[in-house]
């Protein structure tokens, strides 16, 4: 490429066609050639009369500079202008493009991939082959180096992780790769181990170029509880704080959904980066925030989660006897209030108070019987999901509580009496515990060996005693039984509170095996030896631009692991539940080091706002296009032969050339205010714009034509359907939304995408037609089918299944078997049904109450079958006969069946509706 000021060429040799625009201004001013000049008296007989027809005695000079403007535009355009061109990227080894792709680069993520579609467009020019390689996600194998141009498509498909890059790992894949080869860096900005070791090795193999930007970085650090207060730190690792920065809490309001809570402004000191805010709230406020995160900042580590930590649990405590004054270490509840201060929220009172407060956790200390008023409200709650955890002691001992039979709120019958040392029950010496079972909430505690028990309750045999005990002692006999009573468990200690029985709760084991039952909040941090031996199941996950979604895919992991802090690819961060208790693993951690990556000398680095590449070669042409037609109708007139209507009708020719010929803009414009307002006021069916004129047209006859159908059949009224351009409308004004797939059209960008997953996982539905079903099922090899499958690669689409028989589909308004459009193909795939659907006999459908399908794809051409121009007619045939028009009209049936199945969602899958279908049914 030569390179002149901002305009490179890619054919440079071509301009030396300039140097023949001197010798074509000759040649057109030789043409026509000058009349030759003679004297003749007669001639002034001719003055003063004009004749209808003249021709110039040598072409004007604007007409000369007109066409040698043509031809200079028509010679610099197929020398391959580029506006702002790269020249750093030239060279013919192997270009590989490395993203850290890491949370740091999602806040200006889709900058950084037009940069590399500049890099990959100037690849290809150069025929270099080129690789896409992120840090986060490494490829296994080598380089996968390919053409560039068909990374290029590939690229809204690319997406960064919510975790940093693994630099030994990383340093370990390049030592893996052979051969040699140039780098394109996009850096996340910081500093992590090995990256000097991973620039080294990249630098022995070819040039190496760094790209970075200077937008502002912010970390928010997990909040913590301290003194009463939330603390949070932000820290700023790029840009300027002077203008503070805000904290977001958010969680759910009391109708359920997820909003924002409160705001806090954060104040920097001067030249300082870091700031921390405390904010003090009321535990009901406390308890509902789920997450905080930094205003405007669209990044996984401006995210931090909450969990129990934050959530101070209420437990109320109750006691069977009151304290006796001078003796409050012999008080039931001195040790349970010393173990629970510092974590959770106490009550005090009477019980059928407490229970009017709800709390998260009722402890009855040596209380052997509740009163018959208060029993069934105590049942009540616990059935509702409370936990009541009941110590034993003289009291329950003497008592005939769960003796002849099992108490409701006990979790085991009882032997009479209990067992301590001397008498002659003694045991002889105190016993110990036995290891904790896998299973129980204990497995993975050190039991101390200076924990003993002395006497304790012992529990009667029975075929569930194994079951329900969860802690014993070293001869077997239980020590802790547990059994669930609807959605709440009660909980026995068949020792005391107090120190009388055991030495259990003057033990840091004991603090450990009320945490472990969800009795307190867990410290702001779980070490090791508190994680190990559990397993823990992703609840929701966070990703890389911090937009945090319920997870439904089986994430698990040891807590091993999640005493390591490290997010990775096998535990992404999010929240992560075991039992009872919720651990937040946040993308930045509390102790994590972040710096800025700094860059040893020599090292080209990229950076600011850098202008695209743009190729001028179509609008230099079209110009000289334009300038050629101007020519002709110069020419025309300057003879004589246009005049009049030619004359108007030349100009209005040129015009219209200069309209199409100007480069394409958007095929749809963005939604405005006015059309969003009809959107949402009336039902809309939409279809996605593919940019090419004659599928977009079927589309929109087709959606104009069933919603036509359901005007005049249903009680559903659609306005007028609306096209949707991917890159630029709001898509969450309409319910559903045709997508004929179209091999000419380009992937949405990584904005698209993200509209696109956020609509199918609000509730709406997008029918994927590849219109091929004359010549492949669907999965075929047939260019629409991998097509669909690049478009889909990116979406969050659940697992598929072709539609079964007993899909609420088949009969959301008509009773339906097939699915035909303008083709008859059953290859119609929905999403998939719970495993554990099973069928009741008698019942002729499964009782499927799931969320609506979020995709429908099929290659059948509904719209093809369903268009209809604005009297009515049909566009296209179907079949032939009465065969091809009940096949249109069971096609219709179906776009009716799923327009009812995106507006009334399941509804016929429910029981109620059996006896009405099984008379339609004639069963």
């Amino acid at each position: 490429m030569w390179i002149l000021g901002p305009i490179g060429f890619t054919a440079p040799w071509l301009l030396l066609g300039l140097l023949v625009l001197p010798v074509l201004w000759i040649l057109l001013r030789a043409v026509p050639p000058a009349p030759i000049r003679r004297r003749f008296p007669g001639v002034a007989l001719l003055l003063g009369l004009t004749d209808d027809e003249n021709q110039t005695d040598k072409t004007p000079w604007w007409l000369l500079l007109l066409r040698m403007l043509a031809v200079a535009a028509l010679i610099v355009g197929f020398a391959g202008p580029v506006l702002n061109p790269k020249s750093d990227l030239t060279s013919n080894q192997p270009l590989l493009v490395l993203a850290d792709g890491t949370w740091a680069d999602a806040h200006d993520w889709q900058r950084r991939m037009d940069r590399v579609q500049t890099v990959l467009e100037s690849a290809a020019r150069q025929g270099r082959p080129a690789a896409v390689v992120v840090s986060t996600s490494l490829p296994s194998g080598a380089i996968p180096f390919q053409a560039a141009g068909e990374w290029a498509s590939r690229l809204p498909g690319i997406t960064p992780n919510a975790w940093r890059t693994d630099g030994a790992a990383l340093l370990d894949w390049f030592a893996q790769q052979d051969g040699r080869f140039d780098t394109y860096w996009l850096s996340d900005g910081l500093a992590y181990p090995a990256r000097e070791q991973v620039l080294a090795s990249l630098l022995s193999r070819g040039d190496v170029r760094i790209f970075e930007t200077g937008r502002a970085l912010w970390a928010l650090r997990p909040a913590v509880f301290e003194d009463g207060a939330i603390s949070l730190q932000l820290d700023l690792l790029r840009g300027s704080a002077a203008d503070g920065a805000t904290i977001v809490a958010s969680g759910r309001g009391p109708g359920g959904a997820m909003r924002d809570l409160l705001q806090e402004q954060v104040e920097f000191d001067a030249g300082a980066n870091s700031a921390r805010v405390l904010m003090d709230l009321p535990p009901e406020l406390r308890n509902r925030i789920s997450r905080f995160s930094v205003l405007g900042a669209r990044s996984a580590g401006a995210v931090t989660l909450t969990d129990d930590s934050l959530k101070r649990r209420e437990v109320a405590l109750i006691a069977g006897t009151d304290n006796r004054e001078g003796l409050e270490l012999l008080s039931p509840l001195h040790y349970l209030r010393q173990a629970l201060e510092p974590t959770a929220d106490l009550i005090d009172g009477n019980l059928l108070d407490i229970l009017l407060a709800n709390p998260d956790v009722l402890v009855l200390a040596d209380v052997a019987r509740v009163a018959p008023g208060e029993e069934a409200p105590l049942l009540d709650w616990v059935n509702n999901g409370g936990l009541l955890v009941r110590f034993a002691g003289p009291r329950l001992a003497a008592s005939d509580v769960s003796r002849a039979e099992e108490d409701v709120l006990m979790p085991v019958r009882l032997r009479s009496g209990g067992r301590s040392i001397g008498g002659a029950m003694s045991w002889g010496e105190p016993k110990k515990l036995q290891p904790f079972r896998p299973g129980t909430p204990f497995y993975g505690l050190n039991v101390p060996d200076e924990v003993d028990i002395s006497a304790q309750v012992v529990a009667q045999p029975g075929p569930d005693l194994a079951e329900r005990t969860i802690a014993a002692l070293s001869d077997g006999t239980p020590l802790v039984t547990r059994k669930s009573i609807g959605a709440g468990q009660v909980v026995l200690f068949h020792v005391t509170a107090n120190a009388e029985w055991s030495s259990l709760p003057l033990s840091g084991l004991f603090v450990q095996m009320l945490e472990r039952l969800a009795v307190s909040t867990r410290p702001a941090q779980l070490d090791a030896t508190e994680l190990a031996g559990t397993n823990w199941q992703a609840e929701a996950l966070i990703d890389a631009f911090g937009a945090v979604a319920p997870n439904d895919q089986p994430v698990a992991i040891t807590g091993d692991v999640l005493a390591q802090r490290a997010p990775g690819l096998a535990n992404p961060p999010g929240l992560y539940s075991s039992n009872e208790r919720r651990v937040a693993l946040n993308a930045v951690q509390a102790d994590e080091l972040l710096a800025p990556a700094i860059w040893p000398a020599g090292v080209v680095i990229d950076g600011g706002e850098e202008s695209r590449e743009t190729g001028l070669k179509g609008a230099l042409l079209a110009a000289a296009i334009l300038l050629f037609a101007a020519d002709a109708i110069a020419s025309l007139l300057l003879t004589g032969r246009l005049r009049g209507r030619r004359a108007a009708t030349a100009a209005i020719v040129v015009f219209c050339m200069g309209v199409f010929a100007a480069p394409p803009g958007a095929q749809a414009q963005p939604i405005e205010e006015d059309a969003a307002i009809a959107a949402t006021s009336e039902v809309v069916l939409a279809y996605v714009v593919t940019g090419n004129p004659g599928l977009d047209d079927v589309s929109r006859a087709g959606m104009y034509g069933l919603s036509r159908k359901l005007f005049q059949r249903t009680s559903v009224e659609p306005a007028d359907p609306v096209a949707v351009n991917l890159e630029t409308d709001e898509l969450a004004f309409f319910p559903f939304i045709y997508w004929p797939v179209s091999i000419s059209q380009p992937l949405p960008s990584a904005e698209a995408y993200t509209k696109l997953n956020r609509y199918l996982r609000s509730g709406g539905m997008i029918m994927f037609d590849t219109r091929d079903a004359d010549t492949s099922r669907f999965g075929g090899s047939s260019p629409s089918a991998r097509r669909l499958q690049e478009i889909a690669r990116p979406l969050d689409i659940p697992p598929l299944e072709p539609i079964p028989e007993d899909h609420v589909l088949t009969r959301t308004f008509y009773l339906l078997q097939d699915f035909p459009g303008r083709f008859a193909s059953r290859d119609v795939w929905v999403e998939a049904a719970p495993a554990d659907a099973e069928q009741v006999e008698g019942i002729p459908f499964r009782n499927l109450n799931d969320n609506v399908t979020p995709v429908v794809v099929g290659g059948n051409d509904w719209a093809s079958a369903w268009a209809t121009d604005a009297n009515g007619m049909q566009l296209f045939p179907v079949g032939r006969g009465y065969t091809g028009e009940r096949q249109r009209e069971v096609a219709y049936r179906f776009g009716i069946n799923l327009i009812m199945h995106v507006l009334t969602g399941n509804y016929k899958s429910d029981q109620v509706h059996v006896p009405a279908l099984l008379d339609r049914l004639g069963q």
